[in-house]
């Protein structure tokens, strides 16, 4: 996934952008809102956006020129000032979230990974991914109308991938959220079960890491 950020303090933006690209995103980074105007227009999934940039054009006149070119593309607000009113005001031109500075770059990650989370869905119980249409309520997955047959663990596998895009897991952590905590079996069903999947979904971009475990991407 691609996101834009817009931050002019050279130091947070080179933490934050390693944090982001670490997590498997591809960033741009600004530094001025001069920069980063001429690419509104650019199809990206996340625009992270400081409020107060050095220069003619801060984040408000940024967001404004954003959503008048690209209305559903989701958009994070940072600010040093704590107020009420800048949150109030993004939110009404159509940041998905607000992050008062100082902020940890986990704690951004997080809140980048729910909002594209949500932005993922085009309904609260529907995921996409590639050509893959997946109903979490009804637990039918389709692709190009037609239906992919899962069973309940190839089901949970899959939508535990997806739902933890770009993370990877271990096989002693796939069991734990797939079979539950108290499963004492081997751990090699995960390379099993994962096998099967693979083959009723060939797109699912899952990497395997030698020696520990899998990551989707």
């Amino acid at each position: 996934m691609k996101i834009y950020y817009v931050e002019d303090e050279q130091d947070l933006a080179s933490i934050i952008k390693k944090y982001l690209i670490k997590e498997g995103y591809e960033v741009s980074l600004f530094e001025s809102g001069e920069d980063a105007i001429t690419h509104v227009a650019d199809d990206i999934d996340l625009w992270i956006l400081d409020i107060m940039l050095t220069g003619d054009i801060n984040g408000y006149d940024l967001i404004e020129a954003i959503k008048e070119k690209n209305p559903k593309v989701s958009v994070i607000f940072t600010s040093a000032r704590d107020h009420d009113l800048d949150k109030i005001r993004g939110l009404e031109l159509g940041s998905d979230d607000y992050l008062a500075k100082p902020y940890s770059p986990r704690e951004l990650i997080l809140r980048v990974k729910a909002i594209l989370r949500r932005a993922n869905r085009t309904s609260p119980n529907l995921l996409k991914y590639d050509s893959y249409e997946i109903n979490i309520e009804k637990r039918i997955i389709k692709e190009n109308d037609q239906i992919i047959e899962l069973t309940n663990k190839e089901f949970e596998l899959m939508l535990f991938f997806i739902e933890n895009k770009n993370q990877a897991f271990s096989r002693e952590q796939i069991l734990s959220h797939v079979w539950g905590a108290d499963y004492y079996g081997s751990d090699r069903v995960v390379d099993d079960l994962l096998r099967r999947l693979r083959q009723k979904m060939p797109k699912l971009m899952i990497e395997t890491i030698y020696g520990y475990g899998y990551r989707l991407l």
